[in-house]
């Protein structure tokens, strides 16, 4: 079952509400001493109902979750839809592009309010398993770069992320610097891919893809990097990665 209801970022957009998406498995009240991993995501509106998500088309989790039955909640809440509000918020740092302009990155405010305040309130009030070991960070385009910050500078809290078409090219050099200097502990696993249709989307992402797969590897990160045949840049595609991205997660 899904649940919604409204939440706010204060430091991003003060009293203004936003949907919050929570997903649990339907025997979660059958047993009521089972405790369960959290997979936090990004994009909530377009992660569970085609009716919701902003083209029309969602991620479909609710229905992949509902037919594995897999032992897992997942939370996710809606992005800032006003203008490019969501390049900002989804970024930790700033970056300037010739179509966005100059964009103010926004993305350790969100990390921030996501570790100090929202996990501490799915923890308070659902059946979870809140440590490291069993919480997860997963997300697309920018989303899929936010995954990747948080699963290794706020590596203390994430131990496995799904980075799925990760936006490397808002400034590579700034998001390679963030990586190497995080302390990032052993058995961390990250999941990365891009759709062979998109490779050519964005110049500046194949370098600064191979250059991350790199650095990841000399950090000792338990890596599954993949060139996804056929895939692009759509949800329609990347529903298409969810059973591959469970498995190499280890859930």
């Amino acid at each position: 079952m899904v649940k919604k209801w409204d939440v706010t970022v204060p430091a991003l957009t003060g009293k203004k509400t936003r949907k919050a998406y929570i997903y649990l498995p339907d025997y979660y009240e059958e047993d009521e001493l089972r405790h369960y991993p959290v997979m936090y995501m990004f994009d909530g509106h377009n992660i569970f109902f085609d009716a919701d998500a902003a083209f029309g088309k969602s991620w479909g989790m609710n229905s992949f979750m509902k037919w594995s039955r897999k032992a897992l909640i997942i939370v996710a809440v809606e992005c800032n839809k006003k203008g490019n509000s969501r390049l900002a918020e989804y970024c930790p740092f700033g970056f300037s592009d010739p179509k966005y302009g100059q964009v103010r990155g926004q993305g350790r405010l969100y990390m921030d309010w996501l570790v100090n305040e929202l996990k501490p309130y799915i923890d308070a009030n659902y059946r979870t398993l809140p440590d490291r070991e069993h919480t997860i960070i997963s997300g697309s385009s920018m989303g899929g770069l936010m995954a990747l910050y948080g699963a290794t500078v706020y590596n203390h809290v994430f131990q496995r992320a799904a980075c799925l078409s990760p936006s490397l090219w808002t400034d590579p050099k700034k998001i390679l610097r963030l990586v190497q200097h995080a302390q990032i502990r052993y058995g961390t696993t990250i999941y990365m891919d891009y759709g062979s249709e998109e490779l050519g989307n964005h110049p500046a992402n194949m370098g600064a893809l191979m250059a991350m797969n790199q650095l990841l590897l000399e950090k000792q990160v338990n890596l599954a990097f993949r060139i996804v045949p056929g895939g692009d840049h759509s949800e329609d595609s990347w529903e298409k990665q969810i059973p591959i991205f469970m498995e190499c997660l280890g859930l």
